[in-house]
Formats: structure tokens, C-alpha cells, sequence
């Protein structure tokens, strides 16, 4: 199984029970491997590392991303059946008519413009074909729908799915490599596609506008939408809210799944190496490259490992000892580690959620994480 692989896990695990509400979760204590503490002031002790617990705050079909809207202190979240809704259940928006519903497809993304008035949702249609579309909103009413951006997809899976708008007010757009496995036509590669790329454009043009400032800008053959390239299956990737840094989580083939790093100040065009590596490792002939190596790795496969979801960088207020530390989990094996991102390597366990899909993040930076199950839970100190 290739891409995010939710079909075929749902399929996998259909006789399972959905987590427990308020169901807490002991952090790992042990000194190998253990979260540093977050940084604290000079003098002072760190903040002693506690339990952590998942409560469950609303119940969805299939959620399988979040956003919030400033001015709005409802959360929203995208079912992958096709319906944008709050976490109280309102539906805001219904594509469950229109969207493919197979492998990999559906509504995958959405986000808000940070000004609030425009939400953009990322989706599939019935041929399978990839639609970032904007409506106006005003809180109560979703309405002037319009395509800013279609990208035709050659199979039926690996179609990414992440939006965001980044701290430059940009929007940031995931597309996978087209799907089958091993990228049999170069997409992530080539850059006169955008498959296997992270877009960067200005969405209130016509269909949209392009920073002049993008790293691929006036360079023949070459798409001037691309940000970074290189990826398989970039299916969460989230900004550091305090920082700006960019963290990506890559979905791999058969051996390795992967978290790429951006640095705020980033001037883009990075390549992060898929096909022609996977994780660090040479996949079709890797070597010699100015590839940008992963911070991250971890086989796939060991211990139920299939997929990686990447979370954000945790700088709520809530849990003293987590803050600074980058969020991620994988969807088969259901753990969720915590990385100290100054010194990424010593992760720790901190909870399990079955079905991990997404994280979201909360207007006060406190987190959220998903099951494809159908739970939306805060994460809390216990």
C-alpha cells in the first residue's frame, strides 16, 4: 500500500473501538530515549514532565483536517466524506456529492485566509482530479465559490491535500507525486509539474497571483507556483508559530518515512530528494545531489508503522513541559511523539490516538489531534 494508506487501514481495523474519551497517556520518563525539557529561565528548574490525556471534544465522520478563522472561536474541520463542519456540527460547507471518496481522495485540506473573510478547501473530484477552492464567508454563510487552482492527478493516490497560509500571508498548497508507487513519471522531480511540490501563491488573483519573490520565478521550463519540490506525499505539513520555521511530514514508499525542516528565511526552491532517495537512503540514484537530508526517519513497517503525520510545534500554555517541542505521529501505529526541536533526535512517546489523521492547532496554541474514526480530541494535560 502506497500514499497515506486510510483506506486500506480503515479497512484494516474497521473492528476496532474508537479511543476513550479523557483517556490519559503517561509521557515517557526515561532518560533513553526523553523529551528535553522546554526552554526556561536562567536560574529556574525546568518544568517537570507530567502526563498527558486525550479529551475527546466532538465526533465527526472521518475527520481529517482543522483549521480555526480568526475572530471565531469555533473550531473547524474537514471530513474527508466531503463536509466542512464546526465542532459543535454544523455543517458550513457539503461536497459529499462531488468529491471521490476512494484510496486517497476526498476533502483533504482547508484553510482560512487570515483575515477570515475567504476558506479554502482542498479536494478531489469524481475523475479523481485535485480543486483548492475558495468561497467568501462571513461566519455564517459560505458563498461566490471559485476554482483558484485544478491539477489534473494521473492515479489515485498520493494527492497530499495540506493547505496553510504561512506567517508571509502566502498560501501553501500540498500535492503528492501523482501516485502508483516509486513515481514512475518523475513528477517530484521535474519541475514543469506541480506534483511532488509545495506551492506557494497569492490566492485573491485571478485565478491567483504568483510572489515575485518564488524561487523558480522566470526560470525556463520550470513552474513558478513551486515553493519546494522533492516530495512524495507531503500530507501535514504546519508552520511554527513562533519561529516560522516549516516542518513537513513525507509519506514513504517501503522503508522509511521522513519530517523535512524548513528554517524561516527560507528563500524556497529546496529539494528534499524523492525518487531519488527515500528517507536518507538512496532510492534511483541519489547520489552526488544537493539534497536537503531529513531531520527525521523512522522504518516503516516496524511495530505497524505505515504512515507519518506531522503536528505542530507546541507553544501553548497549558503544558509547560511540551512547549517547544514538534508533534508527530503515525497513522497505523497510533503513537505520538514529542521532539524537542533543538535537538530533534531525542523524541519521546506521548500519547496514542487509533487512526492519527491530523493535528490541529488552537487560536491560544493549544492542540488538537484527530482520529479518522471519528473523534476530535483536545490534548491536555491529565
Amino acid at each position: 500500500m502506497t500514499g497515506v494508506r486510510l483506506t486500506a487501514a480503515v479497512l484494516l481495523l474497521v473492528a476496532l473501538t474508537a479511543c476513550s474519551p479523557d483517556r490519559p497517556s503517561a509521557a515517557s520518563a526515561s532518560p533513553a530515549p526523553s523529551a528535553s525539557a522546554a526552554a526556561t529561565p536562567t536560574g529556574s528548574a525546568p518544568p517537570e514532565r507530567g502526563r498527558l490525556r486525550f479529551r475527546e471534544i466532538a465526533r465527526l465522520e472521518q475527520p481529517v483536517a482543522f483549521a480555526v478563522r480568526e475572530g471565531d472561536d469555533r473550531l473547524y474541520v474537514a471530513e474527508q466524506t466531503g463536509r466542512l463542519r464546526t465542532s459543535e456540527g454544523d455543517t458550513v460547507i457539503d461536497l459529499s456529492g462531488e468529491v471521490s471518496t476512494g484510496n486517497e481522495q476526498g476533502l483533504l485540506g482547508v484553510a482560512f485566509h487570515p483575515t477570515g473573510r475567504w476558506v479554502y478547501l482542498d479536494w478531489t473530484d469524481a475523475q479523481g482530479h485535485t480543486h483548492v477552492t475558495e468561497w467568501a464567508y462571513d461566519g455564517t454563510r459560505a458563498t461566490a465559490r471559485r476554482d483558484v487552482l485544478t491539477q489534473e492527478q494521473p492515479y489515485a493516490n498520493h494527492n497530499g491535500g495540506q493547505l496553510a497560509f504561512g506567517p508571509d500571508g502566502h498560501l501553501y498548497i500540498a500535492l503528492g507525486d501523482g501516485g502508483s508507487a516509486g513515481d514512475p513519471q518523475g513528477n517530484a522531480q521535474d519541475l514543469g509539474t506541480l506534483l511532488g511540490k509545495i506551492l506557494r501563491i497569492d490566492p485573491r488573483g485571478e485565478p491567483y497571483e504568483i510572489p515575485e519573490d518564488n524561487p523558480f520565478v522566470g526560470r525556463e521550463g520550470a513552474r513558478p507556483e513551486i515553493w519546494a519540490y522533492g516530495l512524495r506525499n507531503p500530507w501535514r505539513f504546519t508552520f511554527d508559530r513562533e519561529s516560522g520555521d516549516l516542518w513537513i511530514g513525507d509519506v514513504g514508499q517501503n522503508a522509511w518515512e521522513e519530517v523535512n525542516r524548513q528554517p524561516a528565511g527560507s528563500e524556497g526552491g529546496e529539494n528534499y530528494g524523492w525518487n531519488l532517495r527515500e528517507g536518507e537512503r538512496p532510492y534511483r540514484g541519489g547520489e552526488g545531489r544537493d539534497l536537503v537530508d531529513p531531520v527525521i526517519t523512522y522504518p516503516l513497517g516496524e511495530g505497524g508503522n505505515c504512515s507519518v503525520i506531522a503536528g505542530p510545534v507546541y507553544r501553548g500554555r497549558q503544558i509547560p513541559w511540551l512547549r517547544g517541542h514538534f508533534l508527530y505521529g503515525d497513522f497505523c501505529a497510533g503513537w505520538i511523539r514529542a521532539a524537542p526541536v533543538d535537538d530533534i533526535a531525542d523524541a519521546a512517546e506521548a500519547g496514542e490516538v487509533e487512526q492519527l489523521s491530523s493535528f490541529g492547532e488552537g487560536p491560544d496554541g493549544e492542540i488538537y489531534a484527530l482520529s479518522l474514526q471519528g473523534p476530535l480530541y483536545r490534548i491536555e494535560p491529565a
